[in-house]
């Protein structure tokens, strides 16, 4: 295990509140705290110390976070949100095929292109759904530190390299609705390095290979005397573990359909179910050659266990790991590296758990990869770090980041003037005269853009304002300055002036996929007026209702159960006995217990039941039918 290093906290750090190093996950999310000990996590009263990044919306309570979520997925899944942050900041045509995946229902804002997910009464935002995680890791915190929840305010948050701006304001106010000032987001790479402290092993080029549960970034760090400069970073915001389950997910579907002609993709509750079995499945291939996938829903009469080899796995994500290596590709070249010159690769994200990730990354590298610190854990560990760094706790230690994409203004023609080119260090700030192009232009619009296209309409647009003002001139003589002010955590703001008049006006870019001042503020009113539910008494009430549910299917199947062995019958019956008890139990360990039970004990019926609607669909045909449909299949 690598030591993380320690300083003793001074008088000053020490009075005031904490500051929280947070890595709001795709799939899970930590909370780390840097104090007299050094960097470490903050676990639950249970000791648990990833918190699933899910939330559920029960209809007539409050929101669920976490475990208690994950296991509400398949009993409410049109209101239970997994996998957030690949939303923040998008909107629906920027998700593509995840949509047909989601169990849950997407639609753009009113008037915008922002997603968010329809619970049917009201639209959610996924800023909203990150700002609940949040606000439990901040809860987390305040319990283990033994602070008074409104001491603990401030955080480090860390977000993937490849962010923009759209996807990091609206992680600023996924944190403000938490109740936290982010005091600064570092790149989550970067947060890697800095919790392996690799500056004092002599490492001067370090690659940092971050895939996570939806996004992947790789970075090049170049450390000297303390100094950590990002030299170039690539990546994809839509690519991590959720692509590697969904290989999977499709996987299964095909075979269902094939053997029991069901599409249980159109179901949004057996949607989630395949897909948490697939991710079980993925953990599993990890460390074993072969894995059962199994699936079953009694009431649809599916009961499905397919082996998967790690072969056929491997195949089915190769496409998915050459697009990292791209990046690492694009990352060496922007930096004028070739890869001997790396010293060290390390790894971050679950994701790289998967051995043909670590096989691929260190044949590409030509050198082993680093994993000794938890690759899950690392930078969370890393943000405590740096806010340890601005807590007066971690000394001696400079971090300079960089921004991912160019940050221009669009001129005549349709054409970008790039002020802040990618990759270059922050915070940063770039100046640039313009002019008019008209006789007497008294107003000019000033359209900011991020983008590495020539062309303003293949670039993004981040916001326009205008400078008003300007004395009537021939075009060409007035003389507009803009400057571009990039601060540490990425965030834009954009000033123009025109010199001879001394008129000016400027703009703090709100991208048109972030919440208005207005929305946050219903949201941060709305989360006070609403008070948090016992959890206990939550997951007794929606386990009661599963058990109701499965007991309902097993019963509608009553007529089957003489077809079963005698041992499988008297086992389910005893166990649709053991959840008669339902109502008289409320410890949802038991309960969860009685559930687990009941689904184990039905197989037997749902295989039976199957095989039905296979004999069924055969019935009265031909075998030159059967064997022509075989061979188009």
């Amino acid at each position: 295990m690598i030591e993380l290093p320690t300083l003793p906290m001074n008088d000053e750090a020490a009075s005031r509140g904490p500051i929280l190093g947070i890595d709001l996950g795709t799939t899970n999310s930590l909370v780390a705290v840097y104090d007299a000990g050094g960097a470490r996590i903050l676990a639950d009263a249970e000791g648990e110390i990833s918190l699933p990044s899910i939330v559920s919306y029960p209809q007539d309570g409050a929101p669920v976070v976490g475990e208690a979520a994950r296991e509400r997925a398949r009993l409410d899944p049109h209101r239970t949100v997994h996998s957030a942050k690949r939303l923040i900041g998008k909107g629906v045509q920027d998700l593509g095929r995840e949509l047909a995946t989601m169990p849950y229902s997407i639609v753009d804002a009113p008037g915008r292109s922002l997603a968010m997910i329809d619970l049917g009464e009201r639209l959610l935002s996924p800023a909203e759904v990150s700002g609940q995680v949040l606000a439990e890791l901040r809860r987390r915190a305040a319990a283990a530190l033994k602070r008074p929840l409104e001491e603990v305010t401030q955080a480090v948050v860390t977000v993937p390299a490849y962010f923009d701006d759209a996807q990091r304001q609206a992680t600023r106010e996924a944190a403000k609705l938490a109740g936290l000032e982010i005091v600064r987001m570092v790149n989550e790479p970067t947060a890697a390095a800095l919790a392996y402290g690799l500056d004092k092993e002599g490492a001067e080029h370090v690659i940092v290979y971050d895939l996570g549960g939806g996004t992947f970034d790789v970075s090049l760090l170049q450390l000297k005397d303390g100094v950590y400069r990002v030299l170039a970073t690539a990546g994809d915001t839509y690519l991590g573990g959720d692509d590697f389950d969904r290989t999977l997910v499709l996987h299964a579907a095909r075979e269902i359909q094939a053997k029991s002609g069901q599409d249980v993709l159109a179901d949004p509750a057996a949607r989630a179910a395949l897909r948490m079995a697939a991710e079980r499945t993925k953990i599993a291939l990890s460390s074993a050659e072969e894995a059962e996938l199994v699936f079953q829903d009694p009431a649809a009469g599916i009961a499905y266990r397919g082996k998967i080899d790690w072969r056929t796995f491997q195949e089915a994500i190769a496409p998915l790991i050459q697009r990292t290596l791209d990046c690492s590709a694009q990352v060496l070249a922007d930096a004028g590296v070739a890869a001997e010159q790396i010293n060290e690769v390390v790894l971050v994200g679950g994701s790289t758990r998967v051995p043909l990730v670590k096989a691929a990354v260190a044949q590409y590298f030509q050198r082993p990869a680093r994993d000794e610190l938890d690759p899950e854990q690392v930078v969370a560990l890393g943000a405590a770090v740096q806010a340890g760094v601005l807590g007066g706790t971690v000394r001696d230690l400079l971090l300079l980041d960089v921004t991912p994409l160019s940050l221009g203004i669009e001129t005549l023609g349709g054409a970008v003037s790039k002020l802040i080119a990618r990759n270059t260090s922050i915070p940063a700030q770039a100046q640039e005269g313009f002019t008019t192009s008209v006789d007497g232009q008294t107003a000019v619009t000033l359209h900011v853009l991020q983008g590495e296209r020539e062309l303003a309409h293949d670039c993004r647009s981040l916001g326009q304002f205008v400078l008003r003002g300007i004395p009537p001139m021939p075009a060409g003589l007035p003389q507009i300055g803009v400057r571009f002010a990039l601060d540490a955590d990425g965030m834009l703001r954009v000033r123009a002036k025109e010199q001879r008049s001394g008129v000016s006006a400027e703009i703090e870019i709100e991208p048109k996929h972030g919440l208005s001042d207005e929305e946050v503020e219903k949201m941060l009113t709305d989360a006070w007026e609403h008070a948090e539910q016992d959890l206990t008494t939550r997951r007794v009430v929606d386990l009661r209702a599963q058990l109701g549910t499965v007991v309902a299917a097993i019963e509608k199947q009553r007529a089957l159960f003489d077809e079963l062995e005698a041992a499988q019958r008297e086992r389910l019956v005893d166990a649709l006995e053991e959840a008669g008890d339902a109502e008289s139990i409320d410890r949802p360990e038991t309960l969860k217990g009685i559930l687990d039970g009941l689904e184990e004990a039905s197989f037997p019926l749902a295989e039976l039941l199957m095989h039905r609607v296979a004999s069924e669909a055969v019935k009265d045909r031909k075998v030159s039918e059967l064997l022509d449909s075989e061979t188009a299949s």
